[in-house]
């Protein structure tokens, strides 16, 4: 009698994302100030406010690489701003 055909051991699949994992990408959150001139931009001076029309707990955009990729807000957390994730685009 034949012996059984032995499966041969599976071999494990690499995980797709390993050799990306470490490229570097540009994380940005966006706070547009609408009729920001160029005189505003010449007197720009240390301690100086600009003012924007974003309200607390308004969405800002966050973006990857300049692809939008999720909505957030900011927060703080231990004396330090941070962004809230809260819908993906």
């Amino acid at each position: 009698m034949a012996a059984a055909a032995q499966p041969k051991p599976a071999t494990p699949v690499p995980d797709p994302w390993t050799r990306v994992e470490p490229l570097p990408c540009l994380l940005t959150i966006e706070i547009s100030v609408p009729g920001f001139t160029v005189a505003d931009l010449v007197s720009l001076e240390r301690g100086r406010l600009i003012a924007t029309r974003w309200t607390v707990g308004q969405d800002v955009p966050l973006r990857i690489n300049d692809v939008l990729i999720a909505w957030s807000e900011f927060e703080v957390v231990h004396n330090r701003l941070a962004v809230r994730l809260t819908e993906l685009a």
